[in-house]
């Protein structure tokens, strides 16, 4: 390996070890949000809080799966409670999914502890060294 890899090796190890935690903590959320959630449905919550409410073909579109995949996710979190699906005002066919009230309140909460813990991890760090690392991991998943 030559000096000039060593930047990228260091990243491809990190962000392992970051992806590797994040999807184990994401699970552990995920049964907070509801003991049968499972860390995919979790995501497309997540998705769904964000834009106000998408169409299924969108969130597949969004996360870089097949259409079934996310309809199989949907239909859990419908079984949950979790989301409704409203008519597409943009066009009759098509149908909205949202978060319901309960599941709004669910992923609020559960989001609300986990960044308090962020803001714990990050506490000793400048704001100004936190501030770019949000704006280097936005930048860099911009890039997929």
């Amino acid at each position: 390996m030559n000096d000039a890899d060593l930047p990228a090796s260091a990243i491809e190890c990190e962000l392992g070890l970051l992806v590797r935690r994040a999807q184990s903590h994401g699970r552990e959320l995920a049964r907070r949000v509801h003991p049968e959630l499972d860390l995919a449905a979790y995501l497309v919550m997540v998705r769904l809080d964000a834009c106000g409410g998408e169409r299924v073909s969108d969130l597949a579109a969004y996360f870089g799966v097949d259409k079934s995949v996310t309809s199989r996710q949907v239909a859990a979190l419908e079984g949950l409670g979790m989301v409704s699906r409203t008519p597409d005002p943009a066009d009759a066919r098509a149908q909205q999914l949202r978060l319901t009230a309960d599941g709004a309140a669910r992923l609020r909460r559960v989001r609300t502890a986990r960044r308090r813990q962020f803001q714990q991890l990050l506490v000793a760090w400048p704001a100004e060294d936190v501030s770019r690392f949000a704006g280097y991991l936005s930048r860099f998943n911009a890039l997929y």
